[in-house]
């Protein structure tokens, strides 16, 4: 009778551990899969985010960029054409939203119509 209920823990056990892992690596694979295509879209349309100062016409957007390099020199600058007729005076690379929105909060008192835009 011991020996029988050892047997069936065991059985059980096993069984167990075999769906467990089973399970796991099917788990595993999705979300494997699912990275590749991030990484792929990530490739093809960039990510994170920038802090837009203006958009609209080309001189305004470039005197609006040079503004921002006497105040802030440390901060790399963009300037997009990708949507004709209008440019845009775009600011920094960050990764997250929230790095986005801390240097957003320091811009803001000098260049009030700022806002952070996805990549």
């Amino acid at each position: 009778m011991k020996l029988r209920s050892i047997f069936i823990s065991l059985f059980v056990f096993f069984c167990v551990s075999t769906i467990s892992i089973s399970a796991q690596t099917t788990v595993d694979t999705n979300v494997t899969a699912l990275l590749k295509k991030k990484r792929a879209y990530n490739k093809k349309k960039g990510f994170g985010f920038r802090i837009q100062l203006y958009y609209g016409v080309e001189t305004k957007a470039r005197t609006e960029l040079k503004k921002f390099n006497i105040e802030f020199p440390h901060l790399k600058t963009h300037i997009d054409y990708s949507n004709p007729p209008d440019w845009k005076s775009l600011v920094g690379s960050f990764k997250t939203r929230l790095e986005a929105d801390k240097v957003l909060n320091e811009i803001k008192a000098k260049f009030p119509s700022a806002i952070v835009v996805p990549r």
